[in-house]
């Protein structure tokens, strides 16, 4: 008898090594379930995350590239500005250069002689100085643009000859400073 105890306990104690072999195996197979939940989860929240992120990251830099067009259509209108400015203020100097040429004129009338090849003289020069005061104020510097353009177009190798010799003037006068 004493032999046919110790064979049951060597059984039960193999079933208790299996059932402990069981149990451990699914205590492993639960913790693995768990750490792929735990890792899942883990997941989601860094790919939210970095979804919210990278929703911020285009946020931001929609905001940049909104103030970067905002500052630079400031910074347009202001040159369009100045250069309005500019050109509003080389008209009116021109307006007094012609005002001047035609006063001029009247002055150039008056003081110099009226007969003989003198009073001829001063009448053609009076007469010139009249006439481009009264082309620089009622054309200004676009209408003279125009016309300087449309006189090399007519005349475009006449044009290109004057613009080599104020060119070799120019060239002539600096060398020597």
């Amino acid at each position: 008898m004493a032999n046919t105890s110790s064979t049951t306990s060597t059984t039960s104690g193999n079933k208790n090594m299996g059932d402990v072999k069981r149990d451990v195996q699914n205590a492993a197979s639960g913790v693995a379930d768990k750490a792929r939940d735990v890792a899942s989860g883990v997941m989601d929240r860094t790919k939210d995350a970095a979804t919210g992120m990278a929703d911020k990251a285009r946020d931001v830099a929609g905001t940049v590239v909104d103030r970067t067009k905002e500052m630079a259509s400031t910074a347009t209108d202001t040159a369009r500005d100045w250069a309005n400015t500019a050109g509003k203020k080389a008209e009116d100097a021109l307006g007094a250069v012609g005002g001047g040429m035609s006063s001029l004129a009247g002055t150039v009338r008056e003081s110099l002689p009226h007969e003989g090849v003198m009073g001829q003289a001063s009448e053609y020069v009076a007469d010139a100085l009249e006439s481009g005061g009264r082309y620089i104020q009622q054309e200004g510097f676009s209408g003279m643009a125009e016309d300087v353009t449309n006189l090399i177009r007519r005349n475009p190798i006449p044009a290109l000859l004057v613009g080599i010799g104020i060119g070799y003037l120019i060239a002539r006068s600096t060398s020597r400073s």
